[in-house]
C-alpha cells in the first residue's frame, strides 16, 4: 500500500522567521535594516506569501539569498550558519553582526583615566583654594 506524501505549501513568512532566528537577528534589528517597524516584520512573518521584491530585500538584509529563504530547512540553515562562521575572516559586515574597530576594554580604561584626571584636577584646585584661604586668614591675624 502506497502512502501519499502531502507536500505543504511554502510558508515564506515562516521561513523568514526561522532564517532570522537561526542567524540570531531580532525583528527590531531586521526592521531597522529595512527601514520599517518591528510590527511590520512580525506581520510579514505571519504571511504565507510575499512579493519577490520584499523577499529580496529581506534576504539581502539577512545576508542570504532569496532561494535560501524559499528552500529553508533547519538542517540546511545550521550547515550554512556554521559555514558562514567558519569562513568568516574577522569582521562580518552583512546582516546584523556587530563589528568593532576598537577594543571595548581600552575604551573603559580610557574613560577611567579621564575620570581620574578630572578628579585629580578638582583635588588640586580645592587644595589651592584651601591654601589661599589659610594664608588670607593668617595674614588677617
Amino acid at each position: 500500500m502506497e502512502t501519499a506524501v502531502r507536500k505543504r505549501p511554502i510558508h515564506l513568512g515562516d521561513h523568514v522567521r526561522r532564517m532570522r532566528t537561526a542567524l540570531g537577528v531580532k525583528q527590531a534589528s531586521l526592521a531597522s535594516e529595512l527601514g520599517t517597524t518591528q510590527q511590520n516584520i512580525s506581520r510579514i512573518e505571519q504571511e504565507e506569501e510575499m512579493d519577490k521584491a520584499t523577499l529580496e530585500r529581506i534576504a539581502k538584509a539577512l545576508g542570504v539569498t532569496p532561494e535560501a529563504i524559499e528552500n529553508f530547512t533547519e538542517e540546511g540553515a545550521m550547515f550554512n550558519v556554521q559555514t558562514l562562521h567558519d569562513n568568516a575572516s574577522g569582521n562580518l559586515t552583512s546582516g546584523n553582526f556587530n563589528s568593532y574597530t576598537f577594543n571595548p576594554i581600552d575604551k573603559i580604561v580610557e574613560l577611567y583615566d579621564a575620570l581620574l584626571k578630572s578628579e585629580r584636577e578638582k583635588n588640586e584646585l580645592l587644595e589651592k583654594l584651601m591654601r589661599e584661604k589659610e594664608s588670607n586668614s593668617a595674614s588677617r591675624v
